[in-house]
C-alpha cells in the first residue's frame, strides 16, 4: 500500500516527517512525499529520500492509496484523487466550508482528526492537543517577547523587581502549558476556567484558579468547555476585567467546538489595562476571545499589544509536524491494524473521524 504526502499550502505543516517514514516501510508501506513538502518544516527532499520515500510530484500523489496532508488541498484536485483513496487531515470539521462539502460528496473516506473524541485510546492519535501543547507554550514565549518588562522576580542593587502577573483564560491542552510555562518563567499566574474539574489541575501548576460561580457543565461535552447563561457571562466578565487591571500579560485560550469563540475581555478592559501589557488571543479564528483582537494581527490599543494568533503551531513547524506526524501514523496504524478490508467502522474512533459514513459513500 502507497502512502502519498501531499504539501500543505495553508499552514507550516507536513503530514510526515523523515523520522516517522521508517515506521511506514517497516509497517510494509511505500512511502511517496511531493517534492518540497517539508521544506516549510525544515524537512529537505534529501532528508527524505535517505529515509527511505520516494520525492514525486504532487499529480503523482493524487494516485495513492492514502493520502495524507494537513488542510491545505485545492477543490479542484479532489477530484483527480484516486476513487478509492483514504484522505486523512485535520479539516476544521465541526465549521461547514467549500472544502469540507467538496470532501463529503466526493465518495472517498476522508477522516478529519480534528473529530477525534477524547478518550484514552485516541490520546496518541489527537492532533488538536498535540499542537494545543506547543500553542501554549509559544503564546507565553511571544507574549514574553513583546512585553516591556521582565517576568520572573530580580533582585538587584537597584531594588527588586517583582515578578510579572500572568492571566490566563481557559485550562485546556493550550491554557495547562501556559501557566506551566509561565510559572518556569518565574510569573505568577491566574487562571479561569468555567469547568471546575480542571482546578486541581491549575493548582498543581502553581497557579491560582479563580472561579466564578453558577458555571454550567455538560459531562457529554467531551472534556470541553460549554455555553453559559447570560448571567454567568456577565459575573465572569467581570472578575476578569478586575483581574486584568493587574495582569502585565494576559492569554486566552477558551474555544466552544463549532461555534463563534466567547467574548470573555471587553474593549473597556484592555484600555482599562497598564501600559506596555500584552494580550494573546488564540482564539481569534473563531471570533476572538478579545474584542479588538484580529486574527493574524498585532494591534496597539492605547499602549497595550493585542495579538490575534489562532495557529501558534505554525511558528515551530519542525516540532508541530514531528507531533501530527506521529498523531497520523497512530490513526492509521488503529485504523489498518485487521487490513484495509476489515476496518472497524463500528469503532467510535473511525465513525467520529470519517466525514461520510461508509453505508452513504458512493464512489465517484
Amino acid at each position: 500500500m502507497v502512502i502519498g504526502v501531499l504539501k500543505c499550502t495553508e499552514e507550516n505543516l507536513v503530514a510526515l516527517v523523515p523520522k516517522v517514514v521508517a515506521k511506514y516501510i517497516k509497517s510494509d508501506y511505500e512511502v511517496w512525499v511531493e517534492k518540497g513538502a517539508g521544506l516549510a518544516s525544515n524537512y529537505t527532499d534529501q532528508q527524505y529520500e535517505e529515509a527511505g520515500a520516494k520525492i514525486v510530484s504532487r499529480e503523482k500523489i493524487y494516485t495513492a492509496s492514502i493520502i495524507a496532508t494537513v488542510s491545505g488541498i485545492e477543490i479542484n484536485e479532489i477530484k483527480q484523487f484516486n476513487p478509492e483513496a483514504f484522505v486523512v487531515g485535520k479539516f476544521n470539521a465541526r465549521v461547514d466550508s467549500p472544502l469540507l462539502t467538496a470532501l463529503k460528496n466526493s465518495g472517498l473516506k476522508a477522516f478529519s482528526l480534528d473529530l477525534l473524541p477524547r478518550s484514552t485510546i485516541a490520546q496518541s492519535m489527537d492532533v488538536l492537543s498535540s499542537l494545543a501543547s506547543l500553542a501554549g507554550y509559544k503564546s507565553v514565549v511571544l507574549a514574553a517577547d513583546h512585553f516591556a518588562g521582565y517576568l520572573p522576580m530580580m533582585t538587584t542593587s537597584a531594588g527588586t523587581i517583582p515578578p510579572a502577573k500572568v492571566m490566563i483564560l481557559g485550562a485546556g491542552v493550550a491554557g495547562l502549558q501556559a501557566i506551566a510555562t509561565a510559572k518556569r518563567l518565574g510569573a505568577m499566574v491566574d487562571a479561569f476556567d468555567v469547568r471546575s474539574a480542571v482546578k486541581e489541575e491549575v493548582e498543581s501548576l502553581g497557579a491560582k484558579f479563580i472561579e466564578v460561580e453558577g458555571a454550567q457543565e455538560d459531562k457529554g461535552a467531551g472534556g470541553y468547555a460549554v455555553q453559559q447563561s447570560e448571567e454567568y457571562i456577565a459575573k465572569q466578565k467581570e472578575l476578569i476585567h478586575e483581574t486584568a487591571l493587574k495582569a502585565d500579560i494576559v492569554i486566552t485560550t477558551a474555544n466552544i467546538p463549532g461555534r463563534e469563540a466567547p467574548l470573555l475581555i471587553e474593549e473597556r478592559t484592555v484600555k482599562a489595562m497598564k501600559a506596555g501589557s500584552v494580550i494573546v488571543d488564540m482564539a481569534s479564528a473563531s471570533g476572538g476571545n478579545v474584542a479588538v483582537s484580529k486574527d493574524d494581527e498585532t494591534v496597539k490599543v492605547e499602549g497595550v499589544t493585542v495579538i490575534g494568533d489562532s495557529k501558534l503551531h505554525n511558528h515551530m513547524g519542525t516540532q508541530s509536524s514531528f507531533v501530527y506526524s506521529n498523531n497520523i501514523f497512530n490513526f492509521l496504524s488503529f485504523v489498518m491494524k485487521e487490513g484495509v478490508d476489515n476496518i472497524p467502522y463500528d469503532n467510535e474512533i473511525v465513525a467520529n473521524t470519517l466525514l461520510v459514513p461508509v453505508k452513504e459513500a458512493v464512489v465517484a
